[in-house]
This record gives C-alpha cells, structure tokens and sequence, in this order.
C-alpha cells in the first residue's frame, strides 16, 4: 500500500479533526508580513498554488503573506534560507515532491534537511501524465515497456532537473518495470517539452494542464497517469498500474514548511487556516483548472506523510543513483 493510499485526503475528514486542534496565539499571530520561499521557479504548478494560498491567508490575517521565488540545487537553495531563519512563522517554504529527495540526493549540506524544517501542511497532488512523442510506435504503457526492453538506453525522457518531479516518476518507473530509458535533465521543464514536441525527447511526465491541449492537438500522445487513482482533469486516461504495473503510485505534491523549532500553535494554526482556505468550493474551483486537487490534513498526518515520502525516495535515490546536479 502506497502512503498515498494511508493518507488520503478527505475535505469531510479535516473539517471534523480540525475541531480538535489548539489555537493558542492565534490572536498574536501573525503580527507583520509573513515571507514565503518558493523553492521552484515562478509560473509553475506551485507557484500558481502558493500565491493563491497566499492571497487568501493575506485576506483571512491581515499582514501579507507574499511569495519569493529561490529556485536552485534541486529545492536545497530555498530550503537551506527557511532553515536558517528565524523559527518565528515569518519566513516559510514551499517546495514539492523534491524536498523528500534532499536527504538523501544531496551530500554534505550546510542545514540538516530533516531535523531543521518540519512540515506544515501538504496543499495539494498534482495531476501528471505519462506522454510520448507521437512517432514512438506505442498506444498503451505495456507496449512502452516492450519498446524500452527491446531498445535499451535508446528511449530518452525529459526532466526540469536531478531529484525533479519527471526525473523522480521515471526512475520509479524504470525500477518497477525493469527497463533502461535516459535520462535528459534540463534548466526547467518547458525547455524539455520544447524538444520532446520537436521529437528530440522520446517521453515524459508533465502536468495534465500544460500537456492536454498538445494531446488534443495530435502533437503528443497520452498513455497513463503515474498517481493512485484516474485523475479528476483526465479520467479517461488509465493509471499507469492498471496498464501493466501493479501497484505503482507516484503523485507530486506541494507544501508548506517552517524553520523546526517554530512554535507548535503557530503550525497548528497554519495548518488549519490553510487546510479551510483548500477545501473552499471557490478555490477547488481553481485547482481544479490547473490538475490540483487539495491534500490538507491535520498536523500528525502531515508528518507521518512526508517522513514517509523521505523514506521511500531514499531507496530510489539509492537503486537509481540520482545525484543532486
């Protein structure tokens, strides 16, 4: 069972456990502008996510919560400046997936990436696909296999980077499918679906809502999706472990975290606030557009979830010899 399968959000569930939560300083805090660190490029999937939240959180508080794009090292730049500040509330991070890679991706870091951040609240899932050129002679993932296996270290696939999200799905993928595919790292995911429309990329995994009106134009070809379960933004298109590979899951998400010794009402209050502000039919609405789908739920869950992640990843870095760049 994967942990996206122990920890499924549910909108009803954290409404009922949030009841439950102390908000001890809640009218304390915050009491200036809150800063938080971005720790991807802007425009992208966590970006769009975080300013929205971020928006809301200015309107519910007061004092502004605004964003600050320190993309680099793989999400170690911004995580290692939250880890560093303050332990007050007033300087958080947002990262993705990758942040459970730094542990074990990157060597001799100037933080601890475990023990000087803890986690807040997973915002969101993204909705991922599984797409290739249409001149690659496969309709479905068993004939992707059956390709790769025949043409071993031929196929190429695209990433925004070592320990990114496409780079993290794949090598699961290879993993559990046993097959050989390169890996092309660039500066950025559009500079890879750039050459992967030009068939330079043989495959990759992008976003649902920067990939779809490519789908619909013939000029790629959706085969599955990598997480747990048919994606809301394209549910005709399998999972990639009911198209041949039981049991796998792999879903990106993005969330909010804070220096470690911040005070525990502080993250309380966090993850409540931003848990409501998710689970409004106005910004669902929202989500929904870009492949997002609200994952909050209270503090306990929330550790239990990326201490897992941490801990998964660790055996795919290993198995794969991914190496921060």
């Amino acid at each position: 069972m994967s942990p996206s399968t122990v920890f499924a959000p549910s909108a009803a569930a954290f409404v009922c456990l949030i009841a439950l939560v102390p908000h001890a300083g809640a009218q304390s805090y915050p009491a200036k502008p809150v800063r938080i660190v971005v720790s991807l490029a802007s425009a992208g999937g966590m970006d769009i996510t975080v300013r929205m939240v971020a928006q809301k959180l200015s309107e519910r508080f007061g004092p502004q919560f605004f964003v600050e794009n320190r993309p680099g090292a793989g999400g170690a730049l911004g995580s290692e400046l939250v880890a560093k500040a303050p332990p007050d509330g007033y300087t958080l991070l947002a990262a993705s997936i990758a942040y459970a890679v730094i542990p074990s991706s990157h060597k001799n870091l100037p933080y601890d990436p475990v023990h000087d951040l803890t986690p807040i609240v997973v915002m969101v899932k993204t909705s991922n696909v599984l797409v290739v050129h249409p001149s690659l002679p496969v309709r479905s993932v068993r004939e992707l296999i059956a390709l790769a296996k025949a043409h071993p270290g031929e196929l190429r696939y695209s990433s925004s980077g070592h320990g990114g999200s496409a780079n993290l799905i794949i090598e699961a993928f290879k993993l559990a499918t046993g097959t050989d595919i390169l890996h092309v790292p660039y500066r950025g995911a559009t500079a890879g679906v750039v050459d992967l429309l030009a068939g330079r990329i043989s495959l990759s995994i992008v976003s649902v809502a920067s990939s779809m009106a490519y789908v619909k134009q013939g000029r790629l070809r959706a085969l599955a999706t990598p997480g747990a379960k048919r994606t809301p933004a394209a549910p005709e298109l399998p999972t990639i472990a009911e198209s041949g590979v039981p049991g796998f899951a792999v879903e990106n998400w993005y969330a909010i975290f804070a220096p470690a010794a911040t005070p525990k009402e502080i993250l309380a209050q966090l993850n409540v606030e931003i848990g409501k502000i998710l689970y409004a039919p106005e910004l669902q609405e929202r989500l929904a557009v870009n492949g997002l789908e609200p994952a909050a739920e209270p503090l306990p869950n929330t550790n239990a979830y990326i201490k897992s992640e941490i801990a998964r990843w660790a055996k795919v870095v290993k198995a794969a010899s991914i190496a921060a760049e």
